[in-house]
């Protein structure tokens, strides 16, 4: 069975990119009727928090990207991942490093003063013939990975095609930390072995970490899983993706009023296509998912594309839809649902977020706004005026349903040879204190006849 795994690190925030790798490896599991596994790589007990383990549970589930079987913790492991070390050690794949910090500052000092790229000098690494230094009494070892010294690495990425690494490249990296904690390199590969982990589908920057863990692998005597790894995702202006470019957090999208599906379906087609489809559901990608179809260079992080997209979705909708993820400060305005519905019915073809529709009831539903006086010297004069007394006049007699309103301005036009707009344009700033709207009638049909004759007899 095909096993995948999400391994965020709960650090900081979850952001775009760990999500799209998160619903790549969900993908590919669901398509070939796998399973798809999240595990919360902890060990860094200083900066990891139960907040960002939070976020990591609420993006997800947001998003529909639910794991199988428990949530394994790294944190937990390791006693699993200290025993591996020893058996390392004992069948000669590791050895004991006793280099203090100097020592291996000047090691780093002296290769790059060669020009050559900085690497440990295998000191301590045992050989046939070979004497040791004799070991400090202050120091306490950290245990080193017995790299292979020849050969290559290779393997065949699902994503980046055939990938070969020389092994005199590699340099015996650290399994264990002087105080007893495992690193990164061996903790990932104990962990995807033990929960059978086939297919390590992660961001192109763990390419480096790669041909290491294949040695670790092969050194355990583990199945080496294979290996898919995804592109970077850039801003617009080409640079890695940051903060800087929009929301931190995929959370933040939350706050920022996107729609779940919308993400899933924007960053879908961030690194990969299924022909010319631009709108699906999760449901029709884990159906057509293949990497053939994932691109092998960076992707392009393009807001306007995802409001784009964001619309598409809340167009789909009706207001009971989206009345349970509306903001809570929105909801705390207390607005008739009735009138509501009507407003977002009305607004949602113009709404590229779930924000855009809260001001626009606002807007609608709220206490009027102050007109400003540059719109009141373009619509408004002393004809104006006594268009908007005699329209008020004829709007209190009416029942005020969309169908008698349009009526009455159909009417009132037609009788004082007057153009549309200089009726709707005085009204729409009267009553709502700007000069773009959807239809002036439906809004006066929603806001109903007490709001209406507040904000009219306020203006004259």
């Amino acid at each position: 069975m095909i096993k995948t795994r999400f391994a965020p690190s709960p650090t900081g925030y979850l952001h775009i990119g760990g999500i799209r790798t998160a619903l790549f490896n969900y993908a590919f599991a669901k398509k070939n009727h796998g399973q798809f596994y999240l595990r919360i790589e902890d060990t860094d007990t200083e900066r990891s928090t139960q907040a960002a383990i939070d976020k990591i549970y609420q993006g997800m589930h947001w998003l529909g990207l639910n794991h199988d079987g428990e949530i394994i913790y790294q944190s937990k492991k390791k006693d699993r991942h200290q025993a591996v070390i020893k058996d390392l050690l004992k069948n000669g794949f590791a050895y004991e490093c006793y280099c203090s910090k100097q020592e291996l500052e000047q090691m780093r000092q002296d290769y790059e003063q060669k020009g050559l790229k900085p690497k440990y000098d295998g000191r301590w690494r045992p050989e046939i013939g070979k004497t040791l230094p004799t070991q400090p009494s202050n120091v306490q070892p950290v245990i080193r990975f017995k790299n292979p010294v020849s050969g290559l690495v290779e393997w065949d990425d699902l994503v980046k095609g055939r990938i070969s690494v020389n092994n005199e490249e590699l340099d015996d990296l650290i399994l264990q930390r002087s105080d007893g904690t495992p690193t990164y390199n061996l903790s990932v590969v104990v962990d995807d072995m033990d929960m059978g982990i086939t297919h390590v589908i992660r961001g192109d920057d763990h390419i480096n970490n790669t041909p290491r863990q294949i040695n670790i692998y092969k050194a355990c005597g583990f199945a080496v899983p294979e290996f898919a790894h995804l592109s970077m995702i850039l801003g617009e202006d080409g640079q890695k993706l940051s903060k800087r470019h929009g929301a931190a957090s995929v959370t933040d999208y939350i706050d920022l009023g996107y729609l779940p599906e919308s993400i899933i379906n924007y960053l879908a087609r961030l690194g990969w296509s299924h022909g010319d489809a631009e709108l699906f559901s999760l449901e029709d990608m884990c159906q057509w998912f293949s990497f053939d179809k994932v691109t092998s260079s960076a992707s392009q992080f393009d807001l306007k594309k995802l409001n784009w997209i964001n619309n598409h979705y809340i167009k789909s909708k009706n207001y009971d839809d989206i009345k349970a993820i509306l903001a809570p400060g929105f909801v705390a305005n207390n607005f008739e649902e009735s009138k509501l519905k009507l407003v977002f019915e009305l607004y949602k073809d113009r709404c590229q977020t779930l924000r855009e529709f809260e001001q626009h009831a606002d807007t609608v539903l709220g206490e009027s706004r102050q007109v400003q006086e540059d719109l009141k010297n373009k619509y408004i004069n002393q004809d104006t005026l006594q268009h908007l007394k005699s329209l008020l006049m004829e709007f209190n007699d009416s029942d005020f349903s969309i169908e008698a309103i349009e009526s009455i301005l159909k009417n009132y036009v037609k009788n004082a040879d007057l153009k549309f707009p200089q009726i709707a344009m005085p009204l729409r700033i009267v009553l709502l204190g700007i000069d773009q709207s959807p239809s002036v009638g439906h809004i006066i049909s929603i806001i109903g006849k007490e709001l209406f004759n507040k904000r009219m007899d306020r203006f004259l």
